[in-house]
């Protein structure tokens, strides 16, 4: 068992000691952009938590793929900033905002490229296994990006579409994560799918943590401003869970222009105005403890000790107790 302080480390010097390459400079600096301005690196730690849980080093084998898990989601990250119009991430200008929208793609396109090279660094023994649930994964996110995209032009959305949606967006991303660390470790097969439900509810109980904050959450804390799913139309869950309860004068709200600072506040204001008319805060924490919950029963499936159980409930509530 390797305990929490070592992933801790372990994440933070893989991330500051992380290399790519150097020329063309254009190609590679957003880059080290988007891996410098950091985030909670979620991902790396939960494959380094699972994997710990059945092995006792940390070794160039888990620490690559573990590195590739978090090079591949801010690929994503860079290329939703295009599709949304983001400005901020973590607070700071977006590569399309801070270069231009083609730099943005094609540096996206490259950090794609090189998650897989981390991921190939997979033992021998595991490697077609760790590329195979990798490259499903890939595919199933990009899928769940354009459900994202359609939903957008839609006058309304189903709470189990919704939730297939962000379950491929981000649950996946999230139950790869944790089975790889599983997977590189030499857990048995079973093991490694309750790793994997685990990590898939976990994404989503995260997912809908996030379209709270993104109403809810300090702009400081955030890492982006409050309000953007508002703006940009994107049915969020608070979106579908108050058209599901009725809510009045939803679709008008979401329907106001945006253009200038002072519309873009009325915009917000009009919307959760409606939110908590039908108590929105109060599903939305619900939703986000019974997801959690469900996670960490599906873990304690797998053929482990106290001290696995316990490192997965410790990772679940600092995932998510800042909502609930």
């Amino acid at each position: 068992m390797i305990n929490e302080n070592t992933i801790d480390k372990a994440v933070r010097d893989l991330f500051e000691n992380i290399e790519f390459t150097k020329e063309p400079a254009g190609l590679y600096d957003p880059l080290r952009y988007m891996i410098a301005i950091g985030g909670k690196r979620i991902r790396p730690r939960l494959c380094l938590t699972t994997y710990g849980i059945w092995a006792d080093e940390l070794t160039p084998e888990v620490l690559g793929p573990a590195a590739g898990l978090e090079v591949f989601h801010t690929f994503t990250l860079i290329h939703d900033d295009i599709m949304d119009h983001s400005p901020l991430r973590r607070g700071k200008d977006t590569v399309w905002k801070k270069w231009d929208a083609d730099t943005a793609i094609l540096s996206g396109d490259v950090m794609c490229i090189d998650a897989y090279k981390r991921i190939a660094q997979a033992p021998r023994e595991v490697l077609p296994e760790a590329l195979e649930l990798f490259s499903k994964t890939a595919a199933r996110v990009c899928d769940g990006q354009q459900m994202d995209m359609d939903f957008e032009k839609e006058t309304s959305v189903d709470m189990k579409d919704y939730m297939e949606m962000i379950g491929l967006k981000t649950g996946v991303l999230l139950a790869c994560s944790a089975q790889m660390g599983a997977l590189i470790a030499g857990a048995d097969p079973w093991s490694q799918d309750c790793m994997y439900e685990y990590g898939y509810y976990l994404g989503l109980a995260f997912q809908v943590a996030d379209d709270y904050l993104d109403a809810y959450g300090d702009e400081k804390v955030f890492g982006k401003p409050i309000g953007g799913d508002i703006l940009n139309g994107k049915k969020s869950w608070l979106t579908v869970r108050a058209m599901e309860k009725g809510a009045s004068g939803l679709a008008e709200a979401l329907a106001m222009p945006a253009t200038t600072a002072e519309e873009k506040s009325a915009k917000i204001a009009a919307v959760m105005a409606i939110y908590d008319s039908v108590d929105i805060v109060k599903d939305a924490k619900k939703a986000i403890g019974d997801l959690t919950r469900r996670a960490i029963f599906k873990g304690s499936d797998a053929r482990m000790g106290a001290d696995g159980h316990a490192a997965l409930k410790s990772f679940a509530d600092a995932l998510v107790g800042r909502t609930v």
